[in-house]
């Protein structure tokens, strides 16, 4: 049965009912709705009421593969270095033109690398082979690894030390005129002294080339 005395609302009361409504509409979209679905938080509701975790994504742990860690600690500290190494027309002695340059890495030591080949005519001119091994005493075997050969101008790149020993390059110009390779390294390493294995041609670091292999 139709309501004989209907309620009739003036325009102000109307309009006050519509303000009201949006105003209500309002907080629940910047409390409830954008917390949820896009991860803001505006009035900070969604973090005390816990609606702004149900934006976030379902937490899925990496399960680590193999052995080795994720994250690393080392007993050395972080360093960078420069070495600027000569080498001398492909002609005369192989010690002119070839060297052997490495580092000393503990296993699972980061060591990041560039070096490029200053003054190379051509792109192949530089042979370079980068490989490590153990340092065994007489008598023992000798683990060995090979990372990359190949005649380039150019490599950057990061190395993780899969065994302690000492890692880094053998050089050789192929060019008919001396070149300089400069090599930038930065990690957890330590440099190998002049005359000791790895660093047999004496090189010095952190020097320009014309000083970096006295008497040379």
């Amino acid at each position: 049965m139709d309501d004989p005395h209907p309620v009739r609302l003036s325009r102000a009361q109307l309009l006050a009912a519509l303000a009201g409504a949006l105003a209500v509409a309002m907080f629940v979209l910047f409390a409830a709705v954008i917390p949820a679905e896009f991860g803001r938080d505006p009035t900070g509701l969604g973090k005390l009421t816990g609606l702004d975790r149900l934006w976030a994504p379902r937490e899925v742990p990496l399960k680590a593969s193999g052995e080795a860690p994720f994250a690393h600690e080392y007993p050395t500290g972080f360093r960078t270095d420069v070495v600027e190494i000569p080498l001398k027309a492909v002609s005369g002695s192989p010690a002119d033109f070839q060297i052997e340059y490495k580092v000393r890495l503990k296993k699972g030591a980061t060591l990041i690398y560039q070096w490029e080949a200053v003054g190379a005519p051509h792109p192949d001119d530089l042979y370079v082979d980068f490989h490590g091994h153990t340092l065994a005493a007489r008598g023992e075997e000798m683990t060995v690894a090979t990372y990359r050969q190949a005649n380039a101008p150019a490599l950057r790149g990061a190395l993780t030390a899969p065994f302690d020993g000492i890692h880094g390059w053998f050089f050789q110009n192929g060019a008919l005129k001396p070149i300089v390779v400069r090599l930038k390294l930065a990690g957890f390493y330590e440099l190998i002294p002049a005359g000791q294995p790895g660093n047999e041609g004496g090189v010095v670091a952190n020097v320009p080339a014309g000083e970096a292999r006295p008497g040379f």
